[in-house]
């Protein structure tokens, strides 16, 4: 779990939620860009990515290579 690999693909699939989540609230939030709260975008953002970290770690991730992820059962 601990390999270059596993987090390149952690963190990648981190940033990628953040901005799913971010672009979520955005789209919720408002119809014009200067009435959108940025502070709730950051903060739903940052809960996406925190969340996906912890579940990468906790259950693996299928993009990583297998090596990245057949450590992680030993």
């Amino acid at each position: 779990m601990f390999t270059k690999e596993f987090w390149i693909a952690a963190l990648t699939r981190g940033i990628r939620t953040f901005a799913e989540a971010a672009l979520a609230f955005i789209g919720t939030g408002a119809v014009v860009l200067g009435d959108v709260n940025w502070l709730g975008v950051l903060s739903a953002g940052a809960f996406g990515f925190v969340t996906s970290i912890l579940l990468a770690i906790a259950t693996g991730i299928p993009e990583a290579p297998k090596k990245a992820n057949a450590e992680e059962n030993e």
